[in-house]
């Protein structure tokens, strides 16, 4: 056992350092961090009254709101172990995660009842149900004032390896597993998120919170509570782009979390001209990568702000980072042009071949990695932890290769790379092609079976506001720009890409669907 601090004296320091500075604003209401500190205690309180100690699982499904944001860190002060799930999920997914992590306790935004039934009833461990919102039963907030007769006003002593949230992944190829991430773990990616990603940050700074608390974005959200800097939420739980412009201007935001689907509505909205954003100095964007088009138009609108990093929710976004001053409009080979970044410091990247082998700068290869920042496992799943940690590393089931200066260059996922006419064929690189074509909005590009090449590629396009798409015009455009034996053999054009939970695009529900329509 390796006595660590537990992650809830990250708050408990910062309210005693600066009780009366804003902690978290939402639509007219704004906590302090002494009320925020106030609040959790007290709801700490209940749920250990309740029966939740130290390692029983929480299930929360809650659209953004202070009870999300307040949740997490009542269950590491009583040593529980937070599991937030997206509350985009259908309610078969959730009871599945729900009984797959064997949760005591179920914490319920009252807008998804469906969600909340099927999870009470596929999970025979719950003992507590929590609302949150107007509803039966116990509420989030009658929960707080029931605890504040007796507070939790010590953190529960952990170990460095002690679970404080299973991240479930997205459950792309296959159901959803949940990552182990630790109390030690946990505030390595902290003080590195605050290093790498947003350094200098002080009370003095305001974070926007446009994703859901319950990924990435929650993960964000711990490094501004450290530094005591302000969290503020929009009002509801869909993009609204002007909305968070006026936010931007109105708490002179500096920094904020996003993906690349969200960074592009932001900076292609014309609500990004209307508004001072001239305060922002730290624009994140992660979880998928970012078209080299769309980086460019974001840097027109938004100046030398953009800091993209790569991660996993295995590795807590703990792999590389490409800060401002490496971010550049032009092409020029001083900048490294396509790539994700450099290794986050103390984390070590490798690109292995089949047998675990380092392979030399520019050959493609598994992207893995090793360092403090990786999960401690998946929980209850030996089988997946031997694939996931052979030869020594965690593998991202990522390709790509180094350059001959350490930056990481992504050639996609293992599982969308196909072999055509007995060339690999990366599909992203050819999505960046087809993206320099003034109307394509959106692209994505799969291999199906072809009685001639083996495999051959489908492009599926969505087209630009207003624009009209002729696949015949956009192979030509391919011209020069690709090899020909990675076009695509067939361009299709749809109205819109179909996205998971998580906002990515499923290349598999994709195939499913040309299959579906008749075009594979």
């Amino acid at each position: 056992m390796i006595p660590t601090a537990n992650l809830a004296s990250l708050l408990l320091q910062t309210a005693r350092r600066l009780p009366g500075r804003p902690a978290l604003v939402w639509r007219d209401r704004a906590w302090t961090w002494a009320e925020t500190a106030a609040r959790v205690m007290a709801a700490a309180g209940a749920l250990r009254a309740r029966g939740i100690g130290v390692g029983d699982r929480v299930l929360v499904l809650a659209r953004n709101g202070n009870a999300i944001f307040e949740s997490c860190w009542a269950c590491w002060l009583i040593g529980a172990v937070w599991v937030p799930v997206n509350f985009r999920l259908s309610p078969p997914e959730v009871a599945w995660l729900a009984a797959n992590a064997g949760c005591r306790g179920h914490v319920f935004d009252t807008g998804f009842p469906e969600h909340r039934a099927a999870a009470k009833a596929a999970n025979a461990a719950c003992l507590l149900e929590v609302a949150i919102g107007e509803g039966d039963g116990l509420a989030w907030d009658g929960l707080v004032e029931e605890g504040r007769a007796a507070p939790v006003a010590e953190t529960e002593a952990v170990d460095r390896d002690h679970p404080a949230w299973l991240f479930y992944t997205s459950g792309t190829t296959g159901r959803p597993k949940g990552g182990t991430l630790t109390h030690g773990q946990l505030a390595f990616v902290v003080v590195n998120h605050i290093a790498d990603l947003m350094p200098g940050l002080t009370e003095r700074d305001a974070s926007l919170v446009v994703a859901p608390l319950s990924h990435g974005a929650g993960i964000h959200a711990m490094a501004q509570v450290a530094r005591g800097a302000a969290s503020v939420l929009l009002p509801g739980e869909r993009l609204d782009v002007p909305e968070a412009w006026r936010l931007v201007e109105k708490h002179r935001v500096s920094n904020m979390f996003t993906v690349p689907t969200i960074l592009n509505a932001l900076v292609r909205d014309p609500s990004v001209d209307a508004h001072d954003h001239s305060s922002l100095r730290h624009v994140i964007y992660a979880g998928a990568p970012m078209y080299r088009e769309d980086q460019k138009h974001a840097l027109r609108k938004l100046g030398p702000c953009l800091v993209q990093y790569f991660g996993l929710g295995e590795v807590t976004g703990n792999i590389t980072v490409l800060p401002p001053e490496w971010h550049s409009l032009e092409d020029d080979p001083a900048f490294p042009t396509g790539s994700c970044g450099y290794p986050r410091t103390g984390i070590e990247v490798a690109i292995l071949d089949a047998g675990h082998r380092r392979l030399p700068a520019g050959e493609t290869g598994e992207i893995c990695v090793r360092g403090a920042a990786v999960m401690a496992g998946y929980f209850e799943n030996p089988a997946a932890n031997e694939a996931a940690f052979a030869g020594g590393w965690f593998h991202t089931g990522d390709l790509g290769h180094l350059d001959g200066r350490g930056f990481l260059h992504i050639t996609g996922r293992q599982s969308d790379m196909y072999i055509s006419g007995g060339s690999n064929v990366y599909p992203r690189e050819i999505e960046e092609v087809l993206l320099t074509h003034p109307a394509v909005a959106e692209a994505c590009v799969v291999g199906v079976p072809d009685a001639k090449w083996g495999e051959a590629g489908v492009a599926v396009l969505v087209a630009a506001e207003g624009a009209m798409l002729d696949p015949a015009a956009v192979m030509a455009h391919l011209d020069g720009r690709l090899g020909r034996y990675k076009w695509p053999a067939r361009i299709v054009v749809w109205d819109a890409l179909p996205r998971s939970g998580y906002g990515k695009v499923p290349k598999a529900e994709v195939k499913r669907l040309l299959a579906e329509r008749g075009r594979a």
